[in-house]
């Protein structure tokens, strides 16, 4: 297929605490991907595989977690519903925010594109914990209005695209990634 003009970088996060086994939840993830592989103009750049504690404590076992960069010509909005459309396929079901799952992936970003608008994305992005565990957006958010401040996201997503920048914050993942408490990142490892 010849490359096209309307490729977008798409860069997400996948996490599964389905079991207490690592080498369960690490297997669930090379299913989501090889979903992924299997469509046609789809490029991937995998990160290594992490074992995270879940977040929030108590909210299950450690998750494993990794993250992708897809070249694609679907839209933010198409990619979202592909991400949804694997999870349903692999047995997420969503009951419980924040709570154990199968599968989870996040559409973490978009190139530098925010969505709805600048506004919407930093009021999400200042929401306290308290009101993030209760409350969900409505609509699509992009970049992940929280993932400049998760080390389970900036880790393996420092793997696939560390020059990525923030279209808000102008600082790349890199950038993110060290800015975070030693402690957010001290128990995140390789697997």
């Amino acid at each position: 297929m010849p490359p096209s003009v309307h490729r977008n970088l798409h860069l997400l996060a996948l996490g599964s605490n389905a079991s207490v086994e690592s080498s369960a939840n690490r297997s669930l993830l090379n299913r989501a991907l090889d979903i992924f592989n299997s469509l046609s103009g789809v490029t991937l750049r995998c990160s290594r595989f992490y074992v995270t504690p879940a977040f929030p404590a108590g909210a299950g076992p450690d998750f494993v977690n990794a993250c992708v960069a897809v070249e694609s010509d679907l839209s933010p909005a198409e990619m979202l519903a592909l991400c949804h459309r694997i999870e349903a396929d692999l047995g997420r079901v969503r009951k419980e925010r924040w709570g154990q799952r199968v599968i989870d992936i996040d559409l973490l970003a978009c190139g530098d594109r925010v969505l709805p608008d600048g506004e919407t994305l930093r009021r999400w992005m200042a929401l306290p914990l308290a009101r993030q565990m209760k409350e969900a957006p409505g609509e699509l958010i992009l970049p992940h209005p929280r993932l400049h401040e998760r080390g389970f996201v900036l880790v393996p997503l420092a793997d696939v695209a560390p020059d990525w920048v923030h279209p808000v914050l102008d600082r790349s993942v890199a950038q993110m990634l060290a800015a975070l408490a030693p402690e957010e990142i001290a128990a995140i490892r390789p697997i």
